[in-house]
């Protein structure tokens, strides 16, 4: 009975990881406001070793159609704006000599239009993960009756299991709904 629990806890923990990741992931596509998160990607060469943005500069968002980024080491400011530009952010950055300003432009219907389809990609992605994990407890579950385990506890346990990924499917569908509501409004 103590396998069965550890299985269930296991699949759970897996898909909880699965929904944390979706949630991250569609942080970072942008959805016509401004979100420091866009640029989590980011790399900058800095004295030779490529580092995350927000190590070397400041990122703020000043208002809703703005993104500020403040280098520590002025010296950097090309080397931040030439990773702006190779990373698929798709905004093209501005200098003033002290501090870099990506203007986040309005999305046309059409640009919308292929976020949602990119945030719908990314969803179904992590479906196809909660499924796999699912399939997997079965797996083990059908595996414990060859070493002992009853059928009605196999049976129980994965009725569980898939109120489990039931219940993760629907929080999928909630993050992945709220994501297209922001994207799709103007």
């Amino acid at each position: 009975m103590a396998e069965v629990k550890e299985v269930l806890n296991s699949c759970e923990e897996k898909m909880e990881m699965a929904a944390m990741y979706l949630d991250e992931a569609l942080s970072r596509i942008r959805a016509g406001r401004a979100n420091a998160h866009i640029l989590d990607g980011v790399k900058v060469d800095s004295y030779g070793s490529m580092v995350p943005l927000n190590q070397v500069a400041t990122v703020l968002v000043p208002d809703a159609r703005t993104i500020t980024i403040k280098p520590w080491d002025k010296n950097a400011i090309r080397s931040i704006e030439k990773a702006i530009m190779d990373s698929n952010v798709g905004i093209t950055p501005e200098n003033n000599g002290e501090l870099i300003r990506l203007g986040i432009p309005q999305p046309t219907e059409e640009r919308r239009k292929q976020l949602v389809k990119q945030v719908n990609g990314e969803g179904e992605k992590v479906k196809v993960q909660v499924r796999n994990i699912r399939r997997e407890g079965n797996d083990k579950l059908k595996k414990m009756i060859k070493e002992g385990l009853s059928e009605d506890l196999e049976k129980d346990a994965e009725t569980d299991l898939q109120k489990l990924h039931d219940k993760y499917m629907k929080k999928l569908d909630e993050i992945l709904a709220e994501k297209n509501k922001e994207i799709m409004t103007v």
